[in-house]
């Protein structure tokens, strides 16, 4: 593992602004340089970006800011960037919010610092996006400590997360109650895995899935799953050919969970990989670096789209070696979409992300005017389609709704079953979950069209 990972206007106008400046599909288009305004954000690291009820996209820094511990910022589609968090000082807030953050069913962004807070073994945070962090607990060694990735909310309402080290030495994976009380529900021994360092995922099976960086039975890592009552099992030991360092979040496709490895495979520079929840491996591609084009070490994560398509980026590689965005399918026809070049950016660590307007979104650890790292967009092509905040809930519940052109709004319906809804914002709405619903698509009706969730919903 390298070091470094320890080391408004309308929407419709923001929108035109933004299909303006990427232009045709896959065209890629450096939106901000990171340092290029004192207390910036700068090398951002942080491997999910969130996109708020504001329709602004948030994440983390580990470094810049006002104490140069780390940042939150938000920015707009167009690239506006505000810094929402600048002044970490390790001591009491904690400091270095590597891994991103997760937006939770309240409207705010849950993260982690990986050092320090009240007994500096890091912390877990919540924040607003008008920037009031609170600090929701102290990792002490015994239950935890260096957290990476922040925490998920799971369909209990609770939050899910793991740490790198700490436990027994090798990681443990927690819950956090939505009233704050901390337990750990699993600590790593290394023979079923060492140092998780990738956010967690909710299945639809209702089981957590994530993987570690080391550990099992070669010491190449490990896939495995967990309920939220903490039973505990490894789905899949990684042995070199298969990979090596699976390092980021899994994704749910309707036939496995997808993820990549930083190193291993058919040509030791990663892969992109599909497992079974009974440990039935597939490598899907091999990269192999070098002058072709092709990426190396892909240290982001995958983006699965509403349309089905999967992409991702390698932290290396391309013909300047400074990374690439690619795409795959699940048969493995991958396409190189776009080589990093410095001056658009170098060391796409982040996982991608994707707007509600169909436009994907990402950063750079360098590169860019400054050489801080870069914030980027690529339209791809992909039409606008709406996210909830929860993807599971009860007839009468209150469901949050994430898009763009809701002002108007004339219809939602949950799998066509008509819902009482109520309009927040052009990029927020809310609606009640109807008696006769069953599980299905969540459909808003607007005045440029019918916007679809790209997942179900799930009827408890």
């Amino acid at each position: 593992m390298r070091m470094r990972w320890a080391i408004a206007i309308g929407l419709l106008g923001v929108v035109l602004a933004v299909v303006s400046a990427l232009g045709n599909a896959q065209n890629f288009s450096v939106l901000y340089n990171f340092g290029s305004m004192s207390g910036d954000p700068v090398n951002p690291q942080g491997q999910l970006i969130a996109q708020g009820l504001d329709g602004n996209l948030y994440s983390t820094t580990e470094s810049g800011g006002t104490n140069g511990n780390g940042t939150v910022f938000a920015v707009s589609p167009d690239g506006v960037l505000r810094v929402i968090y600048g002044s970490f000082d390790i001591g009491t807030t904690g400091g270095l919010p590597t891994g991103g953050l997760t937006l939770g069913t309240d409207g705010n962004f849950y993260g982690v610092n990986q050092a320090g807070g009240n007994i500096g073994y890091g912390t877990i945070f919540k924040i607003t996006t008008d920037g009031t962090l609170t600090i929701l607990h102290n990792f002490g060694g015994k239950d935890g400590a260096t957290p990476f990735a922040p925490p998920i909310q799971g369909r209990d309402g609770n939050f899910y997360g793991t740490t790198w080290r700490g436990g027994k030495g090798h990681g443990v994976v927690y819950r956090l109650t939505s009233a704050g009380k901390f337990a750990v529900l699993h600590r790593f021994n290394e023979t079923d895995g060492a140092g998780p360092i990738a956010a967690l995922i909710q299945a639809s099976d209702r089981s957590f899935y994530g993987t570690t960086l080391g550990g099992g039975t070669y010491g190449d890592g490990t896939v495995f799953t967990m309920t939220g009552g903490g039973k505990f099992s490894t789905v899949y030991m990684f042995d070199g050919p298969t990979g090596i360092e699976p390092s980021t979040q899994l994704v749910e496709g309707k036939d496995g969970f997808y993820g990549t490895t930083i190193s291993g495979g058919t040509y030791g520079l990663g892969e992109v990989f599909k497992v079974t929840s009974a440990g039935q491996i597939t490598v899907i591609y091999s990269f192999v670096g070098g002058n072709s084009g092709d990426g190396r070490d892909p240290e982001g994560g995958l983006l699965l789209t509403p349309q089905g398509g999967v992409y991702g980026t390698t932290y290396q590689g391309g013909k300047d070696k400074d990374g690439t965005i690619y795409r795959i399918s699940a048969a493995g026809v991958y396409h190189t979409i776009h080589q990093f070049n410095g001056k658009s950016g170098s060391g796409p660590g982040a996982t991608l992300a994707q707007h509600t307007t169909g436009l994907i979104y990402g950063d750079t650890f360098v590169g860019g005017t400054p050489g801080r790292g870069v914030f980027y967009g690529l339209n791809a092509g992909l039409k606008p389609f709406v996210k909830l905040l929860t993807y599971s809930g009860k007839h009468g519940q209150t469901v949050g709704i994430l898009g763009q052109g809701f002002t108007g709004a004339t219809a939602v319906s949950f799998n066509g079953t008509p819902a009482s809804f109520n309009v927040i914002s052009d990029t927020y709405m809310t609606a009640t979950v109807p008696k006769m619903a069953t599980t299905g698509v969540v459909k808003v009706t607007t005045a440029s069209g019918t916007l679809k969730s790209h997942k179900n919903f799930v009827i408890i």
